[in-house]
């Protein structure tokens, strides 16, 4: 009788292979700030030193548009000229801050990399930021120069900002013309922060969240790492590089899912990445997708629901064999309806769990993972610490809803300048507590909703997103975002708001349904249909607050 294969079991066994001692990601446990933290026995120890290391790719393609496709060796000798006029020009040194504000492109890219060489901290701001939004940024982090597209610097001069601004269009070519040279290499520590990103701000004003040079490094080797353990799976040797791979970007370089997964670990992978032009548009991305044959593309939710609503037939998509669901939950029906949708792309959809304060994914569902559950948010990724505590911190046991709590090598340093919200946002072991509510089954973990989303009831807990997940099911309904509001005796009541057309659907009949699948107390008992489309930040995440009924 022949025994059945466990898939799972055999990854586990190659990715145990590729990290033992003596093997190329042989892993080690460091005392890290303090704690101790899995670590590559071997790795690079700084941003600086991956760009050195990326002159291997030479004449490769890094950053490609539209009109334009710079190569490894030309982002390198950009990135010095820059540095060189930084340090000339302004002062910037180590540990200055050079603020970066504009709209994804090759240049944003180069500024990034002439930080690190001067061991400066670039600071990715939100480029959808209001005049007074971008002044609160200035302020909270104080860069030396700000270096911005034309349509932003013309936003950064109504806030009166007495910062130097390099604009993109016009300053940034002339410097690089007028300066050259070696890279400069400026010493930074494995701990020293590398880049500033900001949070989401669905709530209150957004924290700067510092990465660390050993941040960025690792999730760099996070993605290296998996791309040997797919070659191992299917049986290939692990490539050295430069693959022929090609990375769509687009969310935006604020944010992790493209600057810290997508740019930055192709200078590790010899792999190049392709910047669609201006707003995200479904014909224009997928004629990229065709011309560039890009094989692999992180979209968040709000894209693949577009993606639904086009005939993909047109174009030929055979060269995408990776589509990933990232920054926002997705439920289980999208991902259903794209396999039907794609049912002639070979792309394997995975979908993956993780915040800005994580540094990267903390958990990735895989293909294997989704058919074992298709509500999961996968397994934890390689050097992750997962654990679910109560309240009082108390480690709950599988099954067990509780708060998520994450500890790796890829988990921020802290909040720029916000010692308070750090001490409790990270504890004494260096263990992240996420706010989001979950729970871990088979080594799997399954999200509940956000903490400050969870709607009390008359002592019951809500959970958001399960009821979202339920009413996404309806035919009618475009998308939905549910959040609790004040009651004068249960605390709180249920609201929902749903995206359909007019009068496809009624209250009433949204009601049923939800009644027929959740418990009572889990029913809305206020509604909304409209056919707008839910107000979404830049990550892709519905702003909750601007939905008050």
């Amino acid at each position: 009788m022949t025994q059945a294969v466990d898939p799972q079991a055999i990854v586990a066994q190659v990715a145990a292979s590729l990290t033992a001692p003596g093997a190329p990601f042989e892993m080690t446990v460091e005392q890290v700030l303090g704690a101790p933290i899995p670590v590559l026995a071997r790795r690079h120890r700084s941003l600086r030193e991956l760009l050195e290391h990326s002159l291997g790719w030479s004449d490769h393609d890094y950053l490609v548009t539209e009109n334009r496709r710079i190569t490894f060796s030309d982002n390198a000798a950009a990135a010095g000229a820059l540095a060189v006029a930084l340090a000339a020009r302004y002062g910037v040194g180590k540990g200055d801050r050079v603020g970066i504000l504009a709209a994804n492109g090759p240049d944003w890219v180069i500024a990034f990399w002439a930080a690190q060489c001067l061991g400066a901290i670039p600071v990715g701001y939100n480029a959808w930021w209001a005049p007074p939004e971008i002044a609160y940024g200035l302020g909270h982090t104080m860069p030396t120069v700000v270096i911005a597209d034309a349509k932003r610097a013309a936003l950064l001069s109504e806030t009166g900002t007495e910062v130097p601004v390099l604009t993109i269009e016009e300053d940034l070519p002339a410097l690089i013309a007028e300066h050259g040279g070696e890279l400069p290499n400026t010493p930074v520590g494995e701990d020293d922060p590398a880049v500033i990103l900001y949070t989401s701000g669905t709530s209150g004003r957004p924290k700067g969240v510092v990465h660390t040079q050993r941040n960025m490094v690792a999730v760099s080797d996070y993605h290296r790492f998996t791309d040997a353990l797919l070659a191992a799976f299917t049986g290939q040797p692990p490539s050295e590089g430069p693959s022929d791979r090609r990375y769509l970007v687009t969310a935006p370089l604020f944010h992790i899912a493209s600057l810290h997964n997508l740019v930055v670990p192709r200078l590790a992978t010899g792999t190049a990445v392709v910047f669609p032009p201006g707003a995200f548009d479904v014909d224009r991305v997928l004629s990229l997708v065709e011309r560039e044959r890009v094989t692999n593309w992180a979209a968040v939710p709000t894209m693949a629901s577009r993606l639904l609503q086009h005939d993909v037939s047109s174009y030929d998509l055979s060269s995408l064999t990776a589509l990933s669901l990232n920054s926002a939950p997705t439920s289980p029906l999208l991902l259903e309806r794209l396999r039907e949708h794609l049912a002639g792309v070979q792309a394997a959809l995975t979908t993956s769990y993780g915040l800005t304060e994580s540094g990267t994914a903390a958990t990735v569902a895989t293909p294997l993972d989704l058919a074992a559950d298709t509500e999961s948010v996968g397994r934890p990724i390689i050097g992750v610490t997962i654990e679910i505590r109560d309240v009082d911190g108390t480690v709950l046991p599988d099954g067990t809803a509780g708060e998520v709590c994450v500890r790796s090598p890829y988990v921020m340093l802290g909040y720029w300048n916000d010692d308070a919200a750090t001490a409790r946002t990270i504890d004494g072991q260096r263990w992240l507590r996420t706010g989001d509510f979950g729970s871990m089954t088979d080594g799997r973990l399954r999200l509940s909703g956000r903490r400050t989303d969870l709607i009390l009831r008359g002592g019951e807990n809500v959970y958001p997103t399960e009821i979202e997940n339920v009413l996404d099911e309806h035919p009618a309904v475009r998308e939905s975002a549910v959040f609790g509001v004040a009651h004068p005796d249960l605390g709180q009541e249920v609201a929902a708001v749903v995206v359909a057309e007019p009068d496809a659907v009624d209250p009433e009949e949204l009601r049923a349904f939800v009644a027929a699948r959740l418990a009572y107390f889990k029913v809305p008992a206020r509604w909304r249909i409209t056919s707008d489309a839910l107000p979404r930040n830049a990550t892709g995440k519905v702003t909750r607050r601007e939905l008050a009924l």
